[in-house]
């Protein structure tokens, strides 16, 4: 764990979108499938039309094989979106492709509840599993059978 850049120091906050700032650290469990959830009930990008603010909690749900990632980086890079112009959609996608490139996950959910802007929320979700491993069947079922009723939404 000495590697780890962000973890124990100050924070030096990126203003523009920075996967760079993703850390990992070893599975102490790679034998166990085990869930790991984050859940960032503060997380903000701009519309990349509007330039205006949009809101949500995003939730990141993971099975790690032989990578996790770092909670501090997570909050950095998360927070790194705020002058980012991406929609919704885009947001949580990239999430979902840039923790895949850096951990390599068996299986990983991005969940984003934004909130109303024009009296609609948008709140996309995505999905992988690692190919060539029964998560692959896990990640079409879940996707299949995704229910987003009913829920529970804390932060509108």
């Amino acid at each position: 764990m000495d590697d780890l850049k962000s973890l124990g120091k100050s924070s030096d906050y990126e203003f523009s979108y920075n996967p760079a700032i993703l850390e990992t650290f070893d599975n102490r469990h790679p034998a166990n499938d085990y869930w790991v959830k984050f859940n960032c009930p503060e997380f903000t990008s701009l519309c990349p039309i509007t330039g205006q603010p949009d809101f949500a909690a995003i939730y990141i749900s993971y099975i790690p094989d032989i990578k996790m990632v770092e909670s501090k980086s997570l909050k950095l890079y998360l927070f790194s979106f705020r002058n980012h112009g991406g929609f919704h959609e885009d947001c949580v996608n990239l999430i979902m492709k840039d923790l895949i490139k850096l951990m390599d996950p068996r299986y990983i959910e991005v969940w984003g509840k934004f909130t109303p802007r024009g009296g609609i929320s948008i709140d996309p979700w995505c999905n992988y599993g690692k190919p060539d491993t029964k998560f692959v069947a896990m990640a079409e079922y879940r996707l299949m059978n995704h229910d987003f009723y009913p829920e529970k939404v804390d932060n509108r």
